[in-house]
């Protein structure tokens, strides 16, 4: 999970207890803000946005807002489809710092290498964890969020010793590999039975041809999870994951931290906010235009569910684009106080991450037995949105009193 409240770690500080500490005043308020964006896009969830858009079909706002609030059915990319792919960017953004910051405190390569273990299990095990919290057992799944994070993290970390060019290489190299990977396994045939696999009969999001080799459930992720998720105890075999998500996903996730650590070592060499902003906002761009052109050419679709290389690069270059914004507002422009409300979720992260887990039901439990009917206000159409937003605005207030005494939640 991305989470920080020191220079260290100006993005990613994992650990396991509640800390005390003085904030240093020097840091890239910018990535807090954005991270707060990311962990609020998060949250709106509970809002049930693409539900209450149902009820203005013809209505071009609640089109828009519908859309950007869920993720697309397969080929595509909204707002929200973002928010993973921001998280696992900022996790790379943060090792240059943090990796700078150990090196003054004099801690050897052994020590720091082993803390990157320690930390890539912890976020393994926080998300088997969380996503077992409705199940009899527990649920070995591996395309949560804190767990693709953790399982690239290791050698994520490793890369950060190395030069840019060797950083680049690598991230060429998996995306061509992945990339390869799904065209070299068999494209499902035309017989094929995708209703075997949880997909409608007819659904119209299937490709024909080459691009047949990033069907949902019928690819090389999906083959992968039939034979590794079955290794462990389950309540009932794996046949399918109904989202088509996949653990494979881990691998072009670590491309996604890669790009994160390039921008990182970016902003963290000397020269002008002027040209760090411009290579940013060049670099974006790049990227953006690279994904499309694969998907146009027909050779690799962007599509979230299974992280195609193509979305790698589409998604890479919009998050870069956002956190651009972000660094001209305030870092360039100085413009601060707009973006409070996000640092303060931003700074910890990874409670608000585990609140959403654990403590939305309650709270919304709560809030309806004790100030329900003021929900109504605006109507049983836009009631679930007031609901919604209420609850977000108690987990702020919960984040603002952390802030306020200067605890921030790490791994």
């Amino acid at each position: 999970m991305v989470e920080s409240a020191q220079l260290e770690n100006p993005v990613v500080a994992v650990s396991t207890v509640s800390e005390t500490r003085t904030e240093p005043s020097t840091r890239l308020v910018s990535l807090d803000a954005f991270r707060g964006l990311v962990m609020v896009l998060m949250l709106a969830e509970v809002m049930r946005l693409p539900v209450v858009a149902q009820a203005f079909p013809h209505s071009l706002f609640w089109r828009i807002i519908g859309f950007n609030t869920e993720h697309v059915d397969w080929q595509g990319c909204s707002l929200h489809d973002l928010i993973q792919p921001a998280f696992s960017f900022l996790v790379g953004a943060a090792l240059p710092f943090s990796i700078a910051s150990r090196r003054k405190k004099g801690q050897s390569f052994g020590v720091m290498v082993g803390h990157a273990a320690w930390r890539a299990l912890l976020l393994i095990f926080l998300g088997i964890f969380l996503r077992s919290l409705h199940s009899a057992q527990t649920y070995f799944t591996f395309e949560d969020t804190l767990t693709q994070i953790g399982l690239g993290y290791v050698f994520l970390f490793l890369l950060g010793f190395t030069r840019v060019r060797t950083q680049v290489v690598t991230l060429v190299l998996i995306l061509i590999l992945f990339w390869a990977a799904f065209v070299i396994y068999p494209a499902p045939p035309a017989s094929f039975d995708y209703t075997h696999v949880g997909v409608p009969q007819n659904w119209g999001h299937n490709y024909t041809g080459f691009l047949s080799h990033w069907n949902k459930n019928s690819n090389l992720s999906w083959a992968f999870d039939v034979w590794f998720l079955n290794l462990f105890p389950r309540e009932h075999p794996f046949v399918f994951n109904e989202g088509g998500w996949s653990t494979l996903s881990f691998i072009p996730t670590l491309a996604t931290m890669i790009i994160g650590l390039l921008t990182g070592e970016w902003l963290k060499r000397s020269g002008s906010k002027n040209r760090k902003l411009r290579g940013m906002v060049v670099a974006g761009f790049l990227l953006l235009l690279g994904g499309l052109a694969f998907q146009w050419a027909g050779i690799c679709p962007i599509v979230k569910r299974v992280w195609t290389s193509s979305y790698t690069l589409y998604s890479g270059g919009w998050v870069l684009l956002i956190l651009a914004a972000f660094y001209a507002l305030i870092e360039l422009k100085g413009w601060r106080q707009w973006a409070f409300p996000l640092v303060v979720v931003g700074m910890n992260s990874i409670a608000i991450y585990v609140m959403s887990w654990t403590m939305t039901s309650f709270v919304g439990n709560a809030l309806d037995r004790h100030i329900g009917p003021l929900f109504s206000v605006a109507g049983t159409t836009l009631q679930p949105v007031l609901h919604g937003f209420a609850v977000m605005l108690t987990f702020w207030l919960i984040l603002f009193w952390m802030y306020r005494r200067k605890i921030f939640l790490r791994i």
